[in-house]
C-alpha cells in the first residue's frame, strides 16, 4: 500500500467507527434511558404517564412512515390502533376463558397482525391516490369504523367498551403484570423494538424510495417505481406498528371503546407528529412525550386543555413549520462548533417578554371561559394561586398589559436575537463573527 493511500485508509475507517459510535450509542443510551426512569420517576403518576409516553411514541412513529417519509397525510390512523387494541382484548378475553399458556408480552403481536390486516384492506382502496384525494379518503374510512363501533356492539361493546384482567393470563418467567411498574418494563421494550424497527425501515433502500414518492411521485414513476405499490406497503407497515401500539394501550388500561377509533384519537397523533417534527425521526419522539405530558398534566390545571392544543399547533405551523426536532436541528451545526452559547443570552432576553405574552393570552382565555361557562354568578377564580375576580375590570387590565406589553418587548428583543444568531452563525462556519 502506497504512503498516500494508507492514511487517507485509515482516516476512512476512523470515521466510520465513529459513525458506528454514534449511531449504536444513541441506542444503547435510549435504552438505559428507558431502564432508568422508574428508578427516578417512582411515583404511581410518573409510571402511569411513562407508559402511555412509550405508547404514543410507536403510535406517533407509524404515523410519521405515513406522513413524514411517503407523504400521505391521513385523517384516520386511529383505525388501526384501535381496531388492534379491540383484538387484543378480545383476545385476553379468550385465552383467559379457556386458561391456555399465552403469556401478555406476546399479545401486541395481535394488535400488529389486526393493523397489518386492517391496513392491507384499507390500503388497497385508499393507497390507489395520493394527496388530498388520500386524506379525503382515509377521513371517510375513519369515519366509517368511528360509526360502527357504536352500531357492532359485539365487537366493540358500544359506549361503555370491552374490558379485560392481564393478571388472569399466564404469567411471563413468574411475572403477572399487576404492579404498574411490570407493565411499563413491557411496554418499554415493546417501544424500544419498535423504534429500532421503524428506523431501520427509513435506513433501508425502500425507505429512501418512499422519500422519493414523497417528494416526486411523477419521478419515481418514471425511474421505474410504482408509487401506488411503495405507498400500499408504507400504509400497511404504518398499519402494522399502530397495531402494536393499539394492543399496548389494550394492556395497560385494560379497556378499549369506541373513542380509540374515533377522529379525536386520530387528531392527537396528527398533533404529536407535526408538533414534534415530520422531517425528523426524532420528531414524533418529541412530540408524544410532550403532548402526552401536557394532556396529563393541563387536564388537571384548566378545563380548555384543548384550546392550548390548538393554539400550540397553529403556532408551531406557522412559525416553526419543522416542529420541535427542525427548531433543535438549526442549532446543531452551532452546538458541533461550540458557539451556541453566544446566542443563549439574546434567548434568555427574549424568553421573559414572551413568558409575559403567553401569560397574559393564558389569564384573558381562563377569564373568558370563566364568565361562559358559570355566567355571572360566580366569578371567583384563581390564576397561577392567585385569587380574583373574573368580573372585575383590574384582572382584565393585567391581562391586556401582560399580553400587549409582552408581546411588544418580545418584538423590541427580536433583532437582538437575530444578530446573536447570525454572528454564531458565521463563527460556526468559520468567519468573522460578523453577519
Amino acid at each position: 500500500m502506497s504512503e498516500i493511500a494508507k492514511p487517507v485508509l485509515e482516516t476512512g475507517l476512523a470515521a466510520a467507527a465513529r459513525g458506528m459510535l454514534r449511531d449504536y450509542g444513541i441506542w444503547v443510551a435510549t435504552a438505559v434511558v428507558f431502564a432508568a426512569l422508574p428508578h427516578i420517576f417512582t411515583s404511581g403518576t410518573a409510571l402511569t404517564m411513562m407508559s402511555l409516553m412509550g405508547i404514543m411514541i410507536i403510535f406517533a412513529l407509524s404515523y410519521n412512515m405515513l406522513i413524514g417519509q411517503t407523504g400521505m397525510l391521513s385523517f384516520g390512523h386511529a383505525v388501526y390502533y384501535g381496531l388492534g387494541g379491540f383484538l387484543v382484548v378480545h383476545a385476553m378475553n379468550a385465552l383467559a376463558h379457556d386458561h391456555l399458556p399465552v403469556p401478555v408480552p406476546l399479545l401486541p403481536l395481535a394488535g400488529a397482525a389486526a393493523g397489518l390486516l386492517f391496513g392491507f384492506i384499507f390500503g388497497s382502496v385508499s393507497t390507489r391516490r395520493g394527496g388530498t384525494a388520500f386524506a379525503m379518503i382515509s377521513l371517510g374510512l375513519g369515519e366509517l369504523v368511528a360509526s360502527s363501533a357504536l352500531i357492532l356492539r359485539g365487537f366493540f361493546g358500544g359506549e361503555e367498551g370491552i374490558t379485560t384482567n392481564r393478571t388472569k393470563l399466564a404469567p411471563f418467567f413468574g411475572y403477572h403484570f399487576g404492579p404498574q411498574i411490570q407493565v411499563y418494563y413491557l411496554i418499554a421494550a415493546w417501544c424500544f423494538v419498535a423504534m429500532l424497527a421503524m428506523y431501520a425501515i427509513t435506513r433501508t433502500p425502500f425507505g429512501r424510495i418512499c422519500n422519493a414518492v414523497r417528494d416526486n411521485p411523477e419521478r419515481a414513476e418514471f425511474v421505474g417505481y410504482n408509487p401506488y405499490a411503495v405507498r400500499f406497503i408504507a400504509f400497511c407497515l404504518s398499519g402494522f406498528f399502530a397495531g402494536i401500539a393499539g394492543g399496548l394501550t389494550a394492556i395497560n388500561f385494560e379497556i378499549m371503546n369506541s373513542v380509540s377509533v374515533a377522529a379525536g384519537q386520530s387528531g392527537v397523533v396528527l398533533l404529536m407528529t407535526y408538533i414534534g417534527g415530520v422531517g425528523n425521526f426524532i420528531g414524533p419522539v418529541l412530540g408524544a412525550v410532550l403532548i402526552t405530558y401536557l394532556q396529563v398534566m393541563l387536564s388537571d390545571v384548566t378545563p380548555v386543555w384543548q384550546l392550548y392544543f390548538g393554539l400550540l399547533f397553529i403556532g408551531m405551523v406557522i412559525f416553526a413549520p419543522g416542529g420541535i426536532a427542525g427548531l433543535l436541528m438549526m442549532h446543531a451545526p452551532l452546538w458541533h462548533a461550540g458557539v451556541l452559547h453566544r446566542v443563549a443570552p439574546a434567548y434568555v432576553l427574549a424568553l421573559a417578554p414572551g413568558l409575559m405574552t403567553l401569560a397574559g393570552v393564558s389569564l384573558a382565555i381562563e377569564m373568558t371561559f370563566r364568565l361562559t361557562a358559570r355566567g355571572s354568578g360566580d366569578t371567583a377564580m384563581s390564576f397561577l394561586h392567585v385569587p380574583l375576580d373574573a368580573a372585575s375590570l383590574l384582572p382584565w387590565a393585567a391581562a391586556a398589559l401582560l399580553a400587549g406589553g409582552g408581546f411588544w418587548l418580545f418584538r423590541r428583543s427580536w433583532p437582538a436575537v437575530g444578530a446573536a444568531w447570525s454572528d454564531a452563525l458565521a463563527a460556526a462556519r468559520g468567519g468573522s463573527g460578523r453577519a
